[in-house]
């Protein structure tokens, strides 16, 4: 499963996501959009947002820390 999480280093929300997504046993690929200009754009483009955090997989895409969604995202 290849999962990216698009984050800011001061997001708390990057933050508990990551933590969850760690204490399910999912490794992600962290990309820290406020480095990163081209990923922002991705980040953009795949979502329609500029909030963070932006977890991705296939063609799912979670905005926010919402549990539920990433969990469908894992689950799939």
């Amino acid at each position: 499963m290849d999962i990216k999480i698009y984050s800011m280093p001061t997001c708390p929300y990057c933050k508990m996501a990551k933590e969850y997504l760690s204490s399910k046993g999912i490794s992600f690929r962290d990309i820290d959009v406020s480095a990163d200009h081209d990923a922002l754009e991705e980040m953009i483009k795949i979502s329609g947002q500029m909030g963070v955090p932006v977890i991705v997989s296939g063609d799912k895409v979670v905005t926010g820390f919402d549990k539920s969604g990433i969990d469908s995202v894992i689950s799939s």
